[in-house]
């Protein structure tokens, strides 16, 4: 990335400044810049663009000997290392994403400045400039050393090149040091074309000035020349305008659902169509409800649904895996005989992994493992263990049909995935007046984190004899949608969402924590979660994640890591078989495609990716040409997001399949990349 230096400008100049689309990282020279603390603060805690706090000591120090104090010698370098820590450390708290320290700043400093940048998890640069010379190749190695010991994670090595060879010294370093961890480069003419060579190299950022003066050292490009040498002409960012997100299919459909179940007229507010959507509008007619649409408001009038109280020969659940699995139970309990269920598109070639043996527990018999297939018998409720290794819909299903039988039933779930959607349908119900008791089980890490892919057990306590009652409420936004922009907005410029709720039970709002383990800059506007959420490219580096509990990001996530510096490894491929596409090799054979290295090891996909800017320095853009979709939505909407790093366009086999999410994505990205 490019770092525009910032000195000699107040608060607001600065502020204006990071508002231009040209400005994508900066640093700011809080030596230079007469900023108080308090304005420090309101600095790096208010800016989206990802921001650097430099405080060169011996800067300091000479301003501290030109106010003429009457302070001895002594007196001065210790305010002057007093006024560093301080500024730092206020930086640090704050927000920013780098604090640069020098490799010459005392102990004490030293260690103020580390411990606070790690509580804050602010990457710490230990730096080493020369403004007279070159040292040795083994000179320099041995303070890249030195820079790590104390704390570095990102080393910082800058000299003064009177010759090519001096140059070739600095760029050596990188071979010796993972990309990433190091920003090495020349001062003076003879070291200019370092500035941008080091991005070749694995430089996560190198910097750059305003021009007209603002140069912080000999040789230095301005924005513009460097705009230019990096990303062309032509260069595009995405974002310029707040986008608004789809309602949650998650809820959507349990929600209607249990709104057709209801007795009485529910309103559910927020509502956006999409074919999953729409197929259970569909089931909601089909078992007898009475439905409307106005705008975004849904009315449905529902049957207050009672065992027995239904009698279909066969239910129609479209494409959606969900409905099919969450039906089953309800049918076995409120169907007065066999029903056949049956489905469209890819859903008949995608099997109901499980699904018989938990039924088997309840007393229902099914007559195979896909649709369409025969639900025979009534629910009996009662006490079973059933696996949850195959996903959470089924279990979704018994959630919403134990309930309304005569009898308590308790259920435990051993080896639990999709943990978030249990209990988006345990919310979704309770709005509807149906109470489930649950209590999550694991070891010491669990029990002290809360992580649920630490999770080894759930029991769910479910009181019979429970109806359905009419809600009014409004649906949340989507995060599955959102995942696909947010990651473009980290990549390839900047993004800003609305509708969203960061308080979600929803699982793809582990987007956002993968996102921040990346390296991106986010933040919400507002105290509530329901605020403007804002994402800006920042160095993006590899992360390790867990997504057997959030299996939908997996193709975004894919293509976020391709562009990540370093080897990402992303945890829970086999939840992916029965999706719409066998999605774990379609994600390989995507990114195999593009010219990105990665491979499946039994649950693991591992990439390996390279910066936008390397890529582009490097002509490793990723390869365009004619791409499949395996006919499966994420799919699109992930090879949508990968063609703005791609060398030429990319062509989709069918993009029509996104309907069944996200009706409006095409357009709607049109508008955001264009």
């Amino acid at each position: 990335m490019i770092c525009l230096s910032i000195q000699k400008k107040d608060l607001g100049e600065i502020l204006g400044i990071l508002s231009r689309a040209d400005v994508e990282m900066a640093e700011i020279r809080l030596d230079r810049c007469p900023l108080s603390i308090e304005e420090i603060e309101e600095l790096f805690s208010g800016s989206d663009t990802p921001l650097v706090a430099t405080c060169r000591i011996n800067e300091v120090y000479e301003a501290l000997c030109r106010e003429g104090s009457g302070l001895d010698d002594r007196e001065l370098q210790l305010n002057a290392y007093s006024l560093v820590q301080e500024k730092l450390v206020a930086a640090a708290r704050a927000g920013a994403q780098y604090v640069d320290l020098e490799i010459e700043a005392p102990p004490s400093v030293s260690r103020k400045v580390r411990r606070v940048c790690q509580e804050s998890g602010t990457l710490l640069i230990r730096s080493f400039h020369d403004f007279t010379g070159t040292p040795s190749g083994e000179e320099l190695r041995c303070t890249i050393d030195k820079c790590r010991a104390f704390g570095a994670d990102v080393v910082k090595i800058v000299t003064t090149a009177a010759s090519a060879e001096d140059a070739a010294t600095v760029m050596s370093l990188y071979g010796e040091n993972a990309p990433g961890s190091l920003v090495a480069f020349c001062m003076g003419e003879e070291g200019r074309r370092t500035r941008i060579d080091c991005l070749k190299e694995g430089s996560p950022f190198t910097y750059c000035s305003a021009g007209d003066g603002e140069e912080t050292a000999p040789g230095q490009w301005t924005l513009e020349e460097m705009t230019e040498a990096v990303y062309g002409r032509e260069r595009k960012t995405t974002g310029a305008e707040p986008l608004v997100m789809p309602s949650s299919k998650s809820f959507a459909q349990r929600a209607i659902i249990a709104a057709a179940l209801a007795d009485g007229e529910s309103v559910l507010r927020g509502y956006s169509p999409c074919g999953d959507n729409e197929s259970a509008i569909a089931v909601a007619r089909a078992i007898g409800a009475e439905i409307s649409c106005e705008g975004s408001v849904l009315k449905i009038k529902g049957i207050g649904a009672a065992p027995g109280s239904l009698s279909l020969d066969t239910l129609h659940v479209g494409e959606s895996g969900f409905l099919a699995r969450m039906m089953i139970p309800l049918m076995a309990a409120l169907n007065g005989k066999s029903c056949l269920i049956t489905g469209e598109k890819t859903l008949p070639n995608r099997p109901l992994k499980g699904a018989e043996e938990i039924m088997m527990s309840f007393g229902v018999r099914l007559s195979g493992n896909k649709v369409p297939l025969t639900v025979s018998g009534s629910l009996v409720n009662g006490k079973a263990e059933i696996s949850g290794k195959d996903g959470s819909q089924l279990i979704s299903g018994l959630l919403a049909a134990l309930p309304l039988g005569d009898r308590n039933s308790t259920v435990y779930v051993t080896d639990p995935r999709s943990i978030p959607y249990m209990f988006i349908t345990v919310d979704v119900l309770k709005r509807f007046g149906i109470r489930i008791g649950s209590e999550m089980e694991g070891g010491e890490d669990f029990l002290s984190t809360g992580d649920w892919s630490l999770c080894t057990g759930i029991s769910f306590r479910i009181k019979g004899g429970q109806r359905y009652k009419a809600a009014d409420f409004s649906i949340e936004g989507d995060w599955s949608s959102a995942a696909n922009f947010l990651v473009a907005g980290a990549v390839f410029g900047r993004c800003g969402l609305e509708g969203l709720d960061t308080g979600s039970l929803q699982a793809d709002l582990s987007i956002m924590d993968i996102l921040a383990q990346a390296g991106a800059s986010l933040s919400q506007e507002g105290e509530d979660h329901r605020g403007l959420i804002h994402v800006q490219k920042a160095p993006l580096s590899a992360f390790d994640t867990d997504a057997n509990n959030c299996p939908d990001l997996f193709p975004i996530i894919s293509v976020l890591a391709a562009f990540c510096e370093g080897e990402s490894h992303i945890a829970g491929v086999g939840r992916l078989a029965s999706k719409e596409s066998d999605r774990g090799q379609a994600i390989l054979s995507m990114l195999t495609q593009m010219g990105v290295k990665a491979s499946i090891d039994r649950d693991i996909l591992t990439v390996e990716g390279m910066p936008l800017t390397r890529r582009i320095l490097t002509g490793n853009l990723l390869r365009g040409g004619s791409y499949t979709s395996n006919h499966d939505h994420r799919m699109v909407m992930a090879l949508k997001v990968a063609s703005l790093g791609a060398s030429s366009p990319i062509t989709i086999d069918d993009t029509e399949c996104v309907a069944k999410s996200f009706p409006s994505f095409l357009s709607l990205f049109e508008r955001f990349s264009a």
